[in-house]
């Protein structure tokens, strides 16, 4: 098609440069605080000792040994059945608040047998809360020499080490008490030893005062009123003064609203003006399908992974008379259903920018075909290999190649170091795809693509931090550069990427102007960057860091709710727009892409509820020191994750799927996406509402009336409400994956089979 039969862009004339300038500022203050608080871990985070010693001064253990710990603790993939600080997964138990409880339950009797030649238990009241006092002192006192880089333990302290190497050495043997580890996961006397001086490590940090404070490293987390930790006065006063950010910030931008009416997705005097109609994709474009048929398998098996992951919780002894932890035991299943999702998402933003970024240009390069199967081949080569490497890595057949070809350990980043860089290099040769792709664009669509751009580079550069650190690096400097990919990548540069990909679309469906686009595009990245970028730190409120990044977190995170409040101001607008689009005589225009346009409206209910509800209600301080790493965590995770990017996903795969079908061929495959969005939107509604936010509503209850410890105890998850209602998970599975998942598989497979012949052009006139 020639370069003049192409639409000429509805342009408004130039936006402010002000946009870019406050975009450019709020970025600046965002990234230099984030900066700061991250150099400041190096410095704040808990002091590994060189050595630790008892009260005599005899070797405990050293400093070498708690960095092989820590590896050990990754080698086995035990950051997917428990978690440090809060940090992990949830079915087992918290490593380090189960110590630190054990360590005072010893050190309340040794005092006991000290004080009064009797157990702690046979004390009277008077003389318990006694003893409890001198505990609270003895654990609290902090006997770190910095200049020798020595710690010496208290006797009971040693005495509770040499009794933890027995109790994980009981734990690792038996699945149905450790929440379904493969039987006897480890058994060698120097592994077990090294496990055990890292969990101490991590319990004295969570008790002992900083130097100069009045609160533990990991300020007094977890909760634990036996050995004296309690929520600090700073968790209290910035949850406060977070609320008060909040309103104003709300207000702000109401105002804004109320006063500037061209914000939003505004439809008023549109005409219509597609230019893009189903059925008339290229070779290129088709070469791209392939790509969802992996997103729906990769969905399903995801889906499917999950639900033996519930099970475990449910049931940990046996599946259904099998013992499936011998194959495929709970931490792999749990490794294995973060890292698909993952996978299946950013596999269908890929492809989904490639094909409009395709459909901006009049013709197609000859090599793009067969760029786009290389592309296939290399992501097909990062997924197999790191599932199958995490598999080999947690069964222990890597050797020492483990941190490099297996399993990492790292919660989200668990795939393999070599799997990292492959799948760097993977987003930037796909960077330069797109790049190359979208160069030749008109003029007048070229801001919209230079934040398309931006956005996509984006994902690559900040994979970067991933590579930062090692199996034995401080857990503090580990957990600050690991949510710089969770957070900055996923819920940032990800949710921005999300927005550019929508207001691409939109305008290619000729369903807004230029310049409305632009101004979503950049008023979502003011409001995104703005809470996003220091809200990052609301992950490591409890992880070794100081109360400057509590005091900035809180601060800022609660404004990432700002614009997930604007969801609501928009939902109307959005479905008049995706309704409501009229052509030059003012007949409506009947809109091909009515499935995508439903799952986009899914995604902004989900923001709302999922990231906005569900987020704000364990962002603040004094809720996240009771609930982090409880089941309300996963509550919001799946709301967010599969309600927000899971939804945009499937939107654009179904998106490709009917620009790749024509009027014939789609009632067939359009009946299995019908049955798929309230499927997929049913289950997950029905997961949230009967299993996992009550749930995690009972189990920050138990925080509360027992302590952290006994809340992530294997004592309170496998107790029989707590089963109860994790079977009550299971309706909600089964509708998910028969009703949500098999659908789009089946659709994905139709949409690839029935391409039939390759088209040489996008056609791109207007429907008349």
């Amino acid at each position: 098609m020639s370069e003049a039969a192409q639409p000429v862009a509805e342009d408004d004339g130039p936006l402010s440069p002000w946009w870019i300038r406050t975009i450019l500022i709020v970025m600046a203050l965002g990234f230099a605080g984030l900066i700061a608080i991250t150099l400041l871990s190096y410095r704040n985070a808990p002091p590994i000792p060189a050595r630790v010693v008892d009260a005599q001064g005899g070797e405990v253990f050293t400093g070498d040994d708690i960095g092989n710990g820590q590896a050990v603790f990754l080698k086995y993939g035990l950051m997917a059945n428990g978690s440090i600080w809060g940090h992990g997964a949830y079915l087992g138990p918290d490593f380090s608040a189960a110590t630190l409880h054990d360590m005072g339950v010893q050190t309340a009797e040794f005092i006991a047998q000290q004080r009064h030649q009797q157990p702690f238990t046979a004390l009277s009241r008077s003389q318990q809360a006694a003893v409890q006092g001198e505990t609270v002192v003895a654990l609290k006192t902090n006997r770190y020499d910095a200049a020798t880089a020595t710690l010496q333990f208290t006797a009971a302290q040693t005495a509770t080490f040499h009794q933890q190497i027995a109790h994980w050495t009981e734990y690792f043997r038996e699945p149905s008490r450790n929440g379904g580890l493969k039987a006897n996961l480890i058994t060698d006397a120097t592994e077990l030893r090294q496990f055990t001086a890292f969990v101490m490590w991590t319990a004295w940090a969570s008790v002992a005062e900083r130097p100069g404070a009045d609160y533990s490293y990991t300020n007094n987390f977890p909760y634990d009123p036996s050995v004296g930790n309690l929520p600090t006065s700073s968790a209290l006063l910035w949850s406060a003064l977070s609320l008060t950010v909040l309103l104003a910030g709300i207000a702000a931008v109401l105002l804004a609203f109320g006063k500037f009416d061209y914000l939003g997705w505004i439809t008023r005097g549109h005409q219509a003006s597609p230019q893009l109609l189903p059925g008339a994709s290229s070779r290129g474009q088709n070469a791209l399908v392939k790509f969802f048929v992996v997103v729906a398998l990769l969905l399903l098996a995801q889906a499917l992974v999950g639900g033996a992951v519930a099970h475990y919780r449910a049931d940990p002894g046996s599946f259904y008379g099998f013992q499936l932890e011998r194959v495929f035991p709970s931490n792999l299943m749990r490794t294995w259903h973060l890292q698909m999702a993952i996978f299946w998402i950013a596999t269908a933003y890929v492809a989904a920018a490639l094909f409009l970024g395709r459909s901006l240009r009049s013709d197609e390069p000859r090599w793009l075909a067969g760029a786009i199967h290389v592309l296939f081949a290399a992501f097909a080569l990062v997924i197999g290999g790191s599932l199958l490497g995490e598999w080999l890595g947690i069964a222990q057949l890597l050797g020492r190649w483990w941190f490099w070809f297996g399993d990492q350990g790292w919660e989200y980043l668990e795939l393999g170091r070599v799997w990292q860089y492959l799948l760097v290099a993977g987003l930037l040769g796909w960077f330069g795809l797109l790049w190359t792709l979208v160069r030749p664009a008109q003029p007048a669509v070229r801001p919209i693509v230079r934040m398309f751009l931006i956005a996509a580079l984006a994902i690559p550069v900040f994979y970067v931090p991933a590579l930062f650190f090692g199996a034995k690096t401080n857990f503090t400097v580990v957990d600050t550069w690991r949510f710089w990919i969770i957070h900055l990548w996923v819920e940032g540069f990800f949710e921005f990427f999300a927005t550019t990909v929508v207001a691409l679309t939109f305008y290619q469906l000729g369903l807004t102007r230029r310049n409305v686009a632009l101004r979503v595009i950049y008023l979502d990245a003011i409001l995104y960057f703005l809470g996003g970028l220091m809200g990052t730190g609301h992950h490591w409120y409890f992880s070794g860091q100081t109360n400057v990044n509590m005091a900035l977190s809180a601060l800022f995170s609660v404004l990432e709710v700002v614009p997930l409040t604007l969801l609501t101001l928009d939902a109307w607008d959005f479905v008049r727009t995706t309704r409501g689009a009229r052509d030059a005589g003012g007949k409506a225009v009947a809109l091909p892409h009515k499935w995508t346009f439903y799952f986009l409206m899914a995604v902004g209910f989900w923001n709302f509820v999922g990231a906005g509800i569900g987020g704000f209600l364990i962002n603040l301080p004094i809720v996240s020191y009771y609930e982090v790493g409880t089941q309300l965590t996963p509550s919001h995770g799946h709301a967010a994750m599969m309600g927000v990017f899971g939804m945009l996903a499937i939107a654009l795969m179904v998106f490709v799927l009917r620009q790749t079908s024509d009027d014939a061929r789609w009632p067939g495959i359009e009946k299995y996406i019908r049955v798929a969005f309230w499927g997929c939107n049913g289950g997950l509604a029905m997961m949230v509402a009967m299993s996992l936010f009550p749930s995690g509503v009972l189990q920050v209850w138990d925080v509360l009336q027992n302590g952290y410890w006994h809340a992530r105890s294997l004592d309170y998850i496998g107790s029989e409400r707590s089963r109860l209602i994790e079977w009550l998970r299971l309706p909600g599975d089964l509708v998910f994956i028969l009703f949500g998942a098999v659908p789009l598989v089946i659709a994905s497979i139709k949409g690839y089979l029935g391409i039939g012949g390759v088209k040489s052009d996008i056609r791109t006139r207007a429907r008349p």
